[in-house]
């Protein structure tokens, strides 16, 4: 969850220039595209649970080229609850065999990786990860990184686009077999970032030290809910472009925890992996 949260954060550009606000007719109500946005962001408030697909391609100099794509299965309450699997992960032309998946219930996390199992020598597909516990050893608080995570939500995401001061309507677009209205335009992060609650901007502060300007498109369908959101962008010279489609609102599968039989525990002492790192490019990309 983290992982994709800090992917639509750092998902920026430098450039990007859009036209003069179009209206949008809905009925006998005219809304501006920058309205629209605002709309969309109180309309999410009441999502608790969505299911997206997602697509991260990036590029840099010194790590190469890249994509990451996959599923998520997101729940907010009665707690943080997700389900995100990474069908694909390539990082300068290697596959990590058999992707990711990773399940977080409250405090615990489940998780899937053939070769960190190879590694472990562990005889389990799944292994246990008690947060709190591994929060503690590193000197982080679980419960505060939680509250925050349940606050950066959807919600939040669209939030930060209603910072844009040049968002425009580009037209109408079906996406996932829904009718949509595609807008497009760009923000300053930091500025986006001020849409957030207090909390959530002490957590980002210095994680976007590189980043400046975003350029983004939404599509967002009659309901004023967003269906599709791309952002493109850099921090340097490295380039990043991260695409969600979502397609479902409020009526998610559940998150369940794999079966107790296919479950590991995470060893207490990880001091034999660390030799380890760097034997080859898969091993590399996962650390």
């Amino acid at each position: 969850m983290a992982a994709v949260g800090s992917a639509m954060l750092i998902a920026v550009s430098a450039c990007g220039q859009t036209s003069q606000q179009a209206g949008e007719s809905l009925g006998a109500v005219q809304l501006s595209a920058a309205e629209t946005l605002q709309q969309s962001a109180k309309n999410t408030e009441t999502v608790t649970s969505y299911t997206a697909q997602l697509a991260l391609d990036f590029s840099s100099p010194k790590e190469g080229a890249g994509s990451v794509k996959g599923t998520m299965v997101y729940h907010q309450k009665p707690q943080v609850a997700s389900d995100v699997t990474l069908d694909q992960i390539n990082v300068r032309g290697q596959n990590v065999p058999g992707g990711a998946r990773v399940i977080l219930l409250g405090q615990t996390a489940y998780v899937k990786v053939d070769l960190l199992s190879k590694l472990m020598g562990s005889t389990k597909p799944w292994i246990k990860v008690d947060l709190a516990k591994a929060g503690k050893s590193a000197g982080v608080d679980v419960n505060q990184f939680l509250a925050q995570a349940q606050q950066f939500d959807l919600q939040s995401s669209v939030k930060m686009l209603t910072s844009s001061k040049d968002v425009t309507k580009t037209g109408t677009e079906t996406v996932g077999g829904v009718d949509t209205t595609h807008y497009k335009g760009t923000f300053t992060v930091a500025e986006a970032v001020k849409q957030l609650t207090p909390e959530i901007q002490q957590k980002l502060q210095g994680q976007l030290t590189n980043v400046k300007d975003m350029k983004f498109d939404a599509w967002i369908d009659a309901q004023n809910l967003p269906r599709k959101v791309e952002m493109n962008g850099g921090a340097g010279e490295a380039t990043y472009k991260l695409t969600s489609l979502f397609t479902s609102f409020n009526d998610a599968a559940e998150v369940t925890a794999p079966p107790a039989g296919q479950v590991g525990e995470l060893p207490q002492n990880l001091g034999d992996l660390k030799g380890l790192e760097g034997t080859n490019t898969a091993s590399s990309t996962i650390g």
